[in-house]
């Protein structure tokens, strides 16, 4: 890589493809690196624990970041950068280049000629980028480690795929970030929570579990969700469920006793109870009072 911008001038006038280059997932304990460059650019993500990067940027200025749980740095890998670990960290590490394009995938010009956010991390001059992931980022990376342990090359079909992927959602990240602030970082944190509850509701949710999730504190997830919702987790878990009885209710002919299971609420008491705090009335009223529309029905018996 060319100069110590993110990535090389070059992706925005011809055609080049990314290609992996190394990876793999290391503990390091009590550990300091030499300074050292590649040709490659590095994405370097925490898995777990805390530990710093040093970087000398230009006219030999030295940056030091620190990465703890769920952040992650990606860098240009001609920067002299060395690692430092106190304690214990355990990390994902990827280096990449670009090659140019065999014409079977768009290349990284074609895809940041549609997508703005992908353009703009490609004209960063930044020689790095600190982010906190949101579950998605990590998801990709453990996905693209997966396909390259499946396949020989960093060239296979389904890991150029992944690692385009990855890198546009890096992009839309970094551009949500500048343009949001941390209060657009918060309402990530909402964001990530309500989509947690939203495929969750049928289970029994417990807020260890969306604050682990989204590698937050419980007690932080909490307060943030209140002062941007106004209302608290399980209200906002509660209420969903309602509004998914109400839909089953009219639209199905489940029995009532069974949509208690679908909609994660541990019995028909406390759902009658729940729903008719909600509604004004017992699940059977509203039944009565919304016959079926006749979209979707699955059950032509009513035991209740």
């Amino acid at each position: 890589m060319n100069g110590y911008g993110l990535f090389p001038e070059l992706l925005m006038v011809k055609d080049y493809q990314p290609e992996v280059s190394a990876y793999y997932y290391k503990e390091w304990k009590d550990f300091e690196m030499s300074y050292h460059t590649h040709e490659a650019a590095e994405i370097m993500y925490v898995m777990d624990g805390v530990c710093s990067v040093e970087l000398l940027a230009k006219r030999k200025n030295r940056s030091e970041v620190t990465l703890k749980k769920g952040e992650f740095i990606i860098l240009n890998g001609s920067v002299p950068h060395r690692l430092l670990v106190a304690d214990t960290c355990r990390m994902l590490n990827i280096e990449f280049r670009f090659t140019r394009s065999n014409g079977l995938f768009p290349s990284m010009k074609q895809l940041a000629e549609q997508e703005e956010s992908l353009a703009a991390l490609f004209h960063d001059t930044d020689s790095f980028l600190v982010l906190r992931e949101f579950h998605d980022i990590h998801h990709v990376l453990r996905s693209l480690v997966f396909e390259l342990d499946a396949s020989s090359t960093g060239l296979e079909p389904m890991a150029q795929i992944l690692l385009a992927q990855l890198l546009i959602r890096i992009a839309r990240l970094h551009q949500e970030n500048m343009t949001e602030g941390a209060s657009g970082t918060q309402g990530k944190y909402v964001q990530q929570c309500i989509q947690y509850l939203q495929q969750n509701y049928d289970r029994n949710v417990q807020i260890k579990d969306i604050a682990e999730s989204i590698n937050l504190h419980p007690g932080y997830l909490q307060r943030v969700f209140k002062l941007k919702t106004g209302t608290s987790i399980m209200a906002y878990l509660n209420t969903f469920r309602m509004e998914k009885t109400q839909m089953l209710l009219r639209q199905t002919e489940i029995p009532i006793a069974e949509i208690a299971d679908y909609v994660g609420i541990s019995s028909r008491q406390y759902l009658h109870m729940m729903f008719k705090k909600h509604m004004g009335m017992t699940p059977v009223e509203y039944r009565k009072s919304s016959p079926p529309d006749g979209q979707f029905v699955i059950q032509k018996s009513e035991d209740c």
